[in-house]
């Protein structure tokens, strides 16, 4: 008796176990595979040999390619921001953006000239990586409060961080975003020889990953940024720290 007793508090405890692990598993899934708050739908824009296949928010109907620049349009109000206190969430960026296989290396660079005015507050050109509403980084050349042109990126992992970095005084800059896998970092360099580190961290994106480019205006104006100098190589910079 006793012993029919233990295995059906066994059976019970490994029931109960094998239902939390299949909710776990669920819970994991869909967290990592939403993107409740923007729209994301398929493009085919070719620029400096790279295929942007997926548009987010529109963004494929705002970008005109010409030679060896790409303009890209954005209107007032428009950014990507999980405020820790709600106020100033956003989702409504405009992006073009490539798959990416992120269990390989790769490096993504350009240079940008973001459409600056001077009441255009946080107006800036961006390189995005994107996994999903809730998990990505973007790398701008941004305006901020007081009006300086300086580097920024913002991580958002739930919610998002704000890290201003540089002031650059010339009007364009080259941003690039490199992984080993492991260690994803981002540089921006004034002549694209010479890099800066901007920020570095552990690469916990999931393997089927988007990188691109936005132009963002969130509070007043619109902001017409220029891309050129393009590259998206299958490789990682060799030096993390030098980004070289």
């Amino acid at each position: 008796m006793k012993k029919s007793i233990i295995v059906a508090v066994g059976l019970m405890f490994a029931l109960v176990s094998c239902q939390h692990t299949q909710q776990q598993k669920s819970d994991n899934t869909s967290s990592t595979e939403t993107i409740s708050k923007m729209e994301l739908v398929d493009c085919d824009i070719n620029f400096d040999g790279v295929k942007f296949t997926k548009s987010l928010n529109g963004g494929d109907s705002l970008v005109q390619v010409q030679d060896s620049i790409l303009t890209f349009s954005c209107s007032e109000g428009r950014d990507i921001f999980n405020d820790p206190n709600g106020k100033l969430s956003n989702h409504t960026i405009p992006a073009i953006l490539t798959e990416v296989d992120n269990s390989k290396p790769f490096t993504f660079l350009v240079k940008v000239r973001p459409g600056f005015t001077s009441d255009g507050t946080y107006n800036a050109a961006d390189i995005l990586v994107f996994a999903n509403d809730s998990l990505y980084q973007k790398l701008c050349f941004e305006q901020d409060e007081r009006g300086n042109h300086r580097v920024v990126s913002v991580r958002t992992v739930v919610t998002s961080d704000d890290n201003n970095h540089d002031v650059i005084s010339e009007d364009s800059v080259y941003l690039k975003i490199s992984s080993d896998t492991e260690t994803i970092a981002s540089y921006y360099s004034i002549d694209g020889k010479e890099w800066n580190m901007v920020r570095l961290y552990k690469n916990s994106y999931p393997t089927n990953l988007l990188i691109g480019i936005a132009s963002q205006a969130p509070v007043k104006g619109k902001c017409t940024s220029v891309f050129s100098d393009m590259v998206l190589s299958q490789d990682n910079v060799s030096d993390f720290r030098m980004g070289e």
